[in-house]
């Protein structure tokens, strides 16, 4: 296995992640990325023949419900308490002039 990371290629990625990264969180960087991609040469090793692909892992059923307003938007109630309204909405002073 051994994935080599470039110097090039951890210049590339802390420019494209914007990120100003020292000598020694470079290097450590470096070092992060080869165990990830290791990792992932292990994993390419597993047999998945007869394994179908999922894309969750618990089955997802369809999870849209109808948007039914089921306690009202309580409009009447706060106007309520409004020292002035005018067209169901509260009424202010004019402050400018």
């Amino acid at each position: 296995m051994a994935n080599k990371i470039s110097d090039e290629t951890i210049e590339y990625v802390g420019i494209l992640a914007k990120l100003e990264l020292s000598g020694q969180e470079k290097e450590d960087a470096k070092a992060d990325m080869e165990k990830m991609l290791d990792y992932i040469d292990t994993l390419n090793e597993l047999d998945t023949d007869g394994i179908e692909p999922m894309s969750h892992v618990f089955p997802v059923k369809n999870v849209f419900r109808e948007d039914v307003v089921v306690n009202g938007d309580g409009s009447a109630d706060t106007l309520a308490n409004a020292p002035l309204e005018k067209d169901n909405s509260f009424k202010v002073p004019k402050t400018i002039g």
